[in-house]
């Protein structure tokens, strides 16, 4: 059956431009007081310019402006960083690293410091209508747990990541549900039903193919939501009561041979009776008709010989 040896999908994903490197910066603390110290050096300035006359107090006043211009754009270096998260440094368009030590950081204040989440998300994907393997369609649904693994991935390798793992995995989802049948049907193979630890594992595998190239790493899926489409549903219903219906019966039969079986060799050992041929068909027959009927039987007394 093809469904049974359905893979991933090999998706071919240009390779990546750029890798996460990391980078410490400085303790944000210590540029934080000198910072600090240069403002208060520069209201001294200013307070010591109200005592000088003549041109040069306009030279302290500046000297204190530019005191005052390079604390701020000093200050504007600092960078907090919490739990969880990152920071993407870009100096004029430039990747030079990823920061991702917790706390108060310093860093270049001319870089541009983008925040992306590290923590584990959720992603559940809206119920989707597909055909199955037989074409019979389903509803499915899924949720997959992710955590963004290399944020220069995330960042330059797609326009948005979150947007990207979306899309990716309804495709994937998508294509699990055409790859297999719902039920198999008393036959061998892979079933979306009947295989759940299979089929998400391999939906698992295949998403984490398809948003690798993201920086992203696929901790889990589950499919939330599987059932026949409501147009097919009543139908499919039927088909399955069906098949339990023979199915039940097919074991009582079984059974009911095995004590017929059972019964004659018990009788034919113990010599308690013997039997030609056709009062031997005629014993079976009676003995399938009890043991196989859904209805109690009403036992008959015979008062005469054996043969009347």
């Amino acid at each position: 059956m093809a469904a049974d040896n359905a893979e991933p999908t090999a998706v071919e994903m240009p390779a990546p431009q750029v890798r996460e490197r990391l980078i410490q910066g400085v303790g944000g603390v210590p540029a934080l007081f000198i910072g600090l110290l240069f403002l208060l050096i520069a209201t001294a300035v200013f307070f010591a310019a109200g005592t000088v006359q003549g041109g040069a107090r306009a030279g302290v006043i500046a000297l204190g402006v530019v005191i005052v211009l390079g604390a701020l754009l000093g200050l504007c270096g600092l960078t907090t960083i919490a739990p969880g998260q990152a920071r993407v440094i870009q100096l004029f368009g430039h990747y030079k690293g990823t920061l991702r030590h917790e706390g108060l950081r310093y860093v270049n204040p001319l870089t541009d410091r983008t925040r992306i989440s590290t923590r584990i998300r959720n992603l559940e994907t809206q119920t989707a209508k597909v055909n199955d393997f037989d074409g019979n369609p389903i509803e499915i649904a899924a949720v997959v747990v992710w955590q963004v693994q290399d944020t220069a991935q995330a960042m330059f390798e797609v326009d948005d990541f979150e947007e990207f793992v979306a899309i990716q995995t309804e495709t994937a989802v998508r294509h699990i549900a055409n790859s297999y049948p719902y039920d198999n049907h008393n036959t061998d193979g892979l079933s979306l039903r009947d295989n759940a630890d299979e089929i998400t594992a391999k939906l698992s595998a295949e998403i984490g193919v398809r948003v690798e190239s993201a920086g992203v790493r696929v901790i889990e899926s589950r499919i939330t939501r599987l059932a026949y489409a409501p147009e097919i549903a009543q139908a499919m219903l039927r088909r399955q009561q069906a098949g339990a219906v023979v199915a039940a019966r097919t074991r009582i039969v079984e059974g009911a041979v095995g004590m017929v079986e059972m019964a004659l060799s018990r009788l034919e050992e113990g010599d308690l009776v013997e039997l030609d041929d056709e009062r031997r068909a005629a014993m079976v027959s009676n003995l399938l008709v009890v043991l196989c009927s859904e209805q109690a039987t009403q036992p008959v007394v015979n008062t005469g010989s054996l043969y009347q």
